[in-house]
């Protein structure tokens, strides 16, 4: 796991002062790669590449940039798990070490783009193919890894995170459709970022820069084409030994690995079958709060690190931890972000550092499997709307409303979004109805100038994702898990990404290896959400693996916070938001009304997004924006 940089002019003409932009992209990026930092510049002087190393795997060699006999360098982020198989494929001759790294670039070397197919794992890198005169990016299908990209008076910048673009810009601006982006979902689409010119390379796609022009490409999409002949054991069967297959890969490693465990079914379900895969001495790491049940899952991980012989480092977040770490923790993100709950993953991910370099980690489970309330909410009213209608056998459901009607009792604490939800617009088609139930601009009317943000309106490119052809149109359960998997599920893996390797650590997601996508695609609806029940398949295929108690719970939390009861009393935290949002700087942004912000500040639901999401906004303007002649002045060379 490290930190990428790449620079290319566009024009042939050598960069001026390259040897210090990449040592300024190498700084800041270097808490991605604590262990070592490498550069290369071309005898030309127009292209070079930065990185920092996290060493895992072969650690006394593997350093970076990497090269060949030929000219093809390679500045490399993350793990190719089945690097082993890809060196007995190549042929070991002329390995020169053990690295992922190496196979890597002799993959590329051998086969082209067309290496990417035989990846297993996660992955963004740079590479300068010389043959080629070109410089090849890619990154994995999934979004596991970032990659970022900008141009600037004809020269090409590639980075893992925007902030080592940042000072390459001639200013630092806010791109308005992306916040209007932020403002419907809290992360933004079609590879846009909220910086103005830095664009973000979408999951599953490479981009070439040749003879001075940029192509994006995708290499791999997955399509839904449920296989009806199959039966519920045999997918059973399937998901088992492909998800088994899966973490026996991400185990993988010269160093020790740990696991996060929440108590919730993925992360258990990983930890659980890390253990039975071998893995010695697993140490698991979970995280929560001193403020009751509401806010502590604790003991359904402590169930599962007793049943499975785990040693469990719990961390305590208290309110003053949340505070102190806010601005680290939005300066480490470079954007602001969907919930409070990159707070405390943050303080987790830096307790486990302390005796781990990887983790295993559950994301992906929900968007695979179905694990979302609000996937249940949307199917009901279209099945009573079926069911009035008289077109409940018309072959567009899978689930019946009877038979969803025993696994309601999981909305209980969803009813004040159940009356939001059905108070416009019941009954329209499902596409309109899942933009409803998940758009968060609705909520902040007032608190936003919306005259100020232009007339892009983030529906059109929520249509595209929603409607897109590898899905089929009559499966409304997979239209909806499908638009989570392309925009939801890479929001949450930059938030993970960040997290961890803000403290060089290493996180590893087994729900998402491709074979395992792929097969679960196939899978009719009503298999994996078989009479409404979230994650039914993937519940049915570990039953006799995890604890009754955490198998069977309803009760999904998903790391909650007590932020707006903080913020809702007297104490640090309703201080911070006031000084924050009151501030000088805050009432003078174009896009945010922070006086109305604060007239509710005592208004806010237990779970409530608003607040959250503005002041998160507030955060990122203040660390980036408010900062950014310090930005420029990191950049001697500009002047």
């Amino acid at each position: 796991m490290c930190g990428v940089g790449a620079i290319l002019s566009l024009t042939g003409a050598p960069v001026p002062d390259l040897a210090a932009r990449l040592d300024l992209m190498n700084t800041l990026q270097r808490h991605r790669g604590p262990d070592g930092v490498g550069a290369w510049a071309h005898p030309s002087g127009r292209v070079g590449l930065a990185h920092r190393r996290l060493s895992i795997i072969d650690i006394e060699g593997g350093a970076q940039p990497m090269g060949d006999a030929a000219g093809r360098w390679i500045s490399f982020n993350g793990e190719i798990y089945n690097h082993p198989e890809l060196r007995s494929e190549l042929g070991s001759a002329g390995f020169r070490g053990r690295s992922d790294t190496e196979a890597l670039l002799k993959s590329l070397e051998r086969w082209g783009p067309d290496a990417l197919a035989k990846l297993r794992g996660m992955f963004g890198f740079a590479l300068w193919d010389e043959p080629r005169d070109a410089l090849f990016c890619a990154r994995d299908r999934f979004g596991i890894k970032p990659l970022y990209y900008t141009v600037v008076d004809g020269v090409a910048y590639v980075a893992s995170e925007c902030k080592a673009l940042l000072p390459f810009l001639k200013d630092i601006r806010t791109d308005v459709d992306a916040l209007k982006d932020y403002l419907a979902f809290q992360f933004c689409l079609a590879g846009k970022t909220l910086f103005a010119g830095i664009r973000e390379l979408p999951p599953g796609h490479t981009l070439t820069i040749h003879r001075g022009r940029l192509e994006v490409r995708r290499y791999w999409e997955v399509y839904y084409n449920p296989q009806f002949e199959e039966t519920e054991a045999c997918f059973a069967e399937g998901v088992r030994e492909r998800l088994r297959e899966s973490v026996g890969l991400h185990l993988r490693s010269d160093v020790p690995v740990g696991a996060f465990l929440s108590g919730g079914l993925d992360s258990s379900l990983m930890a659980t079958l890390a253990v039975e895969a071998g893995a010695t001495s697993l140490r698991a790491f979970t995280g929560k709060f001193d403020m009751g049940p509401a806010y502590d899952e604790s003991h359904h991980a402590r169930a599962v690190a007793e049943a499975k012989g785990l040693l469990l480092d719990e961390t305590v977040i208290r309110e003053d931890d949340f505070v102190d770490h806010l601005p680290a923790v939005i300066y480490h993100l470079d954007a602001p972000v969907a919930g409070p709950g990159s707070v405390p993953q943050f303080l987790t991910a830096k307790s486990a550092a302390r005796h781990r370099k990887v983790v295993l980690g559950g994301q992906g489970g929900d968007e695979i499997f179905g694990g979302y309330a609000r996937y249940l909410i949307a199917y009901f009213e279209q099945c009573i709307k079926a069911a009035i209608d008289g077109t409940m056998n018309s072959g567009n459901f899978i689930v019946t409303y009877e038979s969803i009607i025993p696994n309601l009792s999981a909305l209980r604490s969803y009813k004040p979004l159940l009356q939001d939800f059905w108070r416009d617009g019941l009954f329209d088609d499902l596409g309109p109805r899942y933009f409803r139930l998940i758009n968060r601009s609705r909520d902040v009317g007032r608190e936003v100038r919306w005259e100020a943000l232009g007339d892009y309106n983030p529906y059109e490119t929520f249509r595209t994702i929603f409607e897109g052809d590898n899905v089929r149109k009559e499966s409304y359960f997979d239209r909806m898990t499908h638009f989570d998997f392309k925009t939801l599920l890479p929001a949450l893996l930059q938030v993970e990404d960040r997290v961890t390797m803000a403290h060089g650590l290493e996180s590893r997601v087994p729900f998402l290896d491709h074979r395992l996508v792929e097969y679960a695609a196939t899978m009719p609806s009503n298999v994996k959400f078989k009479n409404g029940t979230m994650k039914h398949l993937l519940r049915t295929a570990f039953a006799d693996t995890l604890p009754r108690s955490v198998l069977d719970r309803k009760d999904k939390m998903g790391f909650p916070v007590p932020f707006t009861e903080w913020a809702a009393r007297p104490g640090r935290t309703r201080d911070f938001v006031r000084d924050t949002l009151g501030s000088a700087a805050a009432r003078g942004r174009p896009w945010m009304n922070a006086d109305e912000v604060l007239k509710g500040l005592d208004a806010e639901p237990r779970y409530g997004r608003k607040l959250w999401g503005l002041l998160s906004l507030e955060l990122w303007q203040k660390q980036f924006h408010d900062r950014a002649a310090d930005i420029a002045r990191a950049a001697d060379f500009k002047r």
